[in-house]
């Protein structure tokens, strides 16, 4: 898995930009992303997909440790849709 240290690393090595720098750049990008989804409920970022915000309804479900049903409240959740090149790359690179 890679963490976001490893991402600022690899954005840092590819610019001119120090570390330091390329940390400040990658995480006012990530809150800007955040932001925008919490405020508007949907990010269209082109060749890479879809942030958006759905809303499940109320449900019945469940416990499978004693098989009693539970209430499950309705709530938003956030969903993301990749775009269909990265789709692709994705089932190109074998799940390596």
């Amino acid at each position: 898995m890679t963490t976001k240290r490893e991402i600022v690393k690899s954005v840092a090595e590819l610019s001119a930009l120090t570390q330091a720098q390329t940390h400040e750049v990658v995480q006012l990008t990530l809150d800007a992303i955040a932001d925008t989804v919490v405020r508007e409920g949907r990010l269209e970022l082109r060749r890479f997909g879809v942030f958006e915000v759905k809303h499940r309804k109320a449900r019945k479900a469940r416990d499978p440790r004693d098989g009693k049903t539970l209430d499950v409240p309705a709530r938003d959740v956030l969903v993301f849709r990749p775009c269909k090149e990265l789709e692709q790359r994705v089932a190109e690179a074998g799940g390596s």
